[in-house]
């Protein structure tokens, strides 16, 4: 099967992170490290080990930082050289401007919308999106597990990761068909079910990969969940006109828009650091 390579990301960065206040209050919540890197970089990071050329993030006010984060440093730079310091640090944190791009979402009506913000940038390509909160871990990447995956299937692809029934009110949910694997057939997908209505425990973990289309049925979208214009509601629509298939994450994913799944990732990855896992270890000692 001969499909168009996914060449392009977009990173919806738009969100005030109320959750986080008021540590988000000048802050980009993508920008709070994840022990000394922004959850930002770890998304990049992640789209580019997957082969993906340009970075397109929707911003809103105040996310100015985030810009700064990927331009060059002179001041910085020239200071650490002088000084003999490695500059390795700092690798993949100058994106080059023809690998990136900036869009604003000038009003806060959903990720659905954020989407369409780049649609301008996307053309009539596919593309990649990614939920830099949703924190995906793993020996590789969600998004190189997903394109290997859209090499073989084409079409429209999402992450999903099982959880418990309980808890599936609070995410995209996918109503799964034939499994080969870690692809799953998506035969519906349900935003924010009633424990009662979900028709699985399968849930959307902020990855994707969709055609162009999307573009023009979130064009006419109406708002959805929470007066919000959803993505779930979107793609749902062209699911049996286009192929739609879940992949399930070989790794751990981590809930970074919370504050517990924050401190866990924290703790997770620190615990893989051969500089901080004993002083880790040692201190948490003390707390339980």
């Amino acid at each position: 099967m001969t499909v168009k390579p996914i060449r392009k990301a977009v990173f919806p960065v738009a969100g005030l992170g109320t959750r986080f206040l008021p540590a988000t209050k000048a802050i980009p919540k993508e920008m709070l490290p994840i022990v000394d890197r922004p959850l930002i970089q770890y998304a990049v990071d992640e789209a580019i080990e997957a082969g993906i050329e340009q970075m397109i993030f929707v911003t809103g006010r105040g996310k100015s930082t985030i810009e700064d984060h990927f331009d060059s440093a002179y001041e910085l730079e020239h200071t650490m050289r002088s000084r003999d310091k490695d500059l390795s640090i700092l690798d993949g944190t100058r994106l080059k401007p023809g690998n990136c791009a900036y869009v604003r979402q000038q009003e806060p009506l959903g990720l659905g919308h954020a989407i369409w913000c780049a649609r301008d940038i996307i053309g009539d390509e596919p593309f990649a999106v990614f939920l830099p909160d949703e924190f995906m871990h793993g020996e590789t990447g969600c998004m190189k597990q997903m394109v290997s995956a859209y090499e073989e299937k084409g079409g429209n692809l999402l992450s999903v990761l099982e959880i418990e029934k309980e808890k599936v009110s609070s995410y995209g949910v996918i109503d799964p068909g034939n499994s080969e694997g870690v692809l799953t057939e998506v035969r519906g997908l349900v935003e924010k079910p009633a424990i009662e209505d979900a028709p699985s425990n399968l849930i959307i973990s902020g990855r994707y990969i969709l055609q162009p289309d999307v573009m023009r049925t979130l064009e006419n979208q109406e708002a959805g969940s929470g007066g919000e214009i959803q993505l779930t509601d979107a793609m749902a629509k062209m699911i049996g006109n286009q192929a739609f298939h879940a992949v399930t994450f070989d790794g751990n994913r981590f809930d970074c828009g919370s504050k517990a799944g924050y401190l866990e990732a924290n703790f997770a990855l620190a615990m893989e650091r051969e500089d901080l896992a004993d002083d880790v270890r040692e201190f948490i000692k003390k707390y339980i």
